[in-house]
């Protein structure tokens, strides 16, 4: 289990890295495209990305039954999350940031993690400890001290509570897309992509934005194949072994590939503060790393379908032809009702509600 959880930690700090490594990159393509129409094109990049693997995986056989499939049932939740963090939060956002000094409006995004922290616990009920809790208040504080600008203007208004509202429209999208985590993350994030960078691109066309040339285009539509599909594909397999409020906490160390990429591309100047954050966000990676939830809880008994192994404790089953799988697979599959107590995060086989103190 211990090692189930490194791994989950490894996929979200490496899903932070690409993330935070398209800011400084789209800002080389923002002289040739407006933001707005790069915003589509680096959504439909990870969408055309992630279809093209899956084209390549179906030519190879290797889809067959490794992941689970989005199902009827999955659609409420992906309709929720493409709606609330792909099309409504970057439009509320752009009125946003139309009149917010960009020093406020670097800090109050920051408040994505925190949001979706809050959601997680408040209503999907996921147990967030003591020890998790402190990493997100140590990687917040960093992210805010990376964004501090003291020679910016600032400034509170209506579109800085506008960009609060963004950002819990993504606390939002992260926690209805962990309620499916346990599908095909290639699927959900080329669906997304799909939808939310064809809504932009309507958007950008009607507002009178004007297309690159094929270069600029190839390269943004690239970039999102990595920094956003990619990325986000890493997110929910993250999630898938340690939910929504540990995995958005270490999402929040993005800024960091971001002040280095920066450095090394623009030789902007590495100011004090990023001495100070960089060991916050390692003490909070160091709490999450080492956090122990264990406690008595009951599996309830449960049908369902999702990518596993027979070797972690909870999947036990025989195959309809007899032979146990080694390798992961999915099928759908019965959980008898058990009662134990073990190391565990909030992975798709501990999705349980806790009381006070656990």
């Amino acid at each position: 289990m211990k090692r189930n959880h490194l791994y989950s930690i490894f996929l979200a700090i490496l899903a932070a890295l690409l993330f935070g490594a398209s800011a400084p990159l789209a800002k080389l393509l923002l002289g040739n495209i407006e933001p707005l129409l790069l915003a589509a094109l680096l959504y439909l990049g990870s969408g055309l990305g992630l279809l093209g693997i899956k084209g390549l995986q179906r030519l190879g056989g290797t889809t067959t039954d490794r992941e689970a499939g989005i199902t009827r049932p999955d659609i409420k939740w992906l309709t929720g999350a493409t709606l609330a963090g792909g099309v409504a939060a970057p439009i509320i956002l752009m009125f946003g940031l139309r009149s917010t000094p960009a020093a406020t409006a670097s800090l109050l995004l920051n408040f994505e993690g925190v949001a979706t922290t809050i959601i997680a616990a408040m209503v999907f009920r996921e147990g967030v400890s003591r020890h998790t809790w402190g990493a997100i208040a140590a990687i917040t504080l960093a992210s805010i001290l990376l964004s501090l600008n003291p020679g910016s203007e600032w400034g509170f208004s209506l579109g800085a509570v506008g960009i609060l509202g963004a950002c819990v429209l993504w606390g939002m999208d992260n926690n209805l897309t962990r309620n499916i985590s346990a599908k095909d993350p290639i699927s959900i994030v080329t669906i997304k992509g799909l939808a939310a960078g064809s809504f932009s691109l309507l958007l950008a066309i009607l507002v009178g934005n004007h297309l690159p040339g094929w270069t600029t285009m190839l390269l943004a539509l690239l970039l999102g194949a990595f920094s956003y599909g990619l990325s986000i594909t890493l997110f929910i397999r993250a999630m898938r072994g340690l939910g929504a409020a540990r995995t958005s906490a270490l999402y929040g160390t993005a800024p960091l590939a971001g002040l280095i990429l920066s450095f090394l591309l623009f030789s902007e100047p590495v100011s004090l503060l990023f001495w100070v954050a960089v060991p916050l966000m390692a003490v909070g990676t160091i709490f999450l790393v080492y956090e122990v939830h264990d406690h008595h809880h009951i599996h309830v008994s449960v049908e369902h379908e999702h990518a596993h192994t027979h070797d972690d404790g909870h999947h036990d089953h025989e195959h309809d032809n007899g032979l146990i799988s080694s390798t992961s697979h999915s099928h759908i599959h019965d959980h008898l009702r058990l009662e134990h107590a073990h190391h565990h995060m909030p992975d798709i086989n501990h999705r349980h509600t806790h009381v006070s103190g656990e």
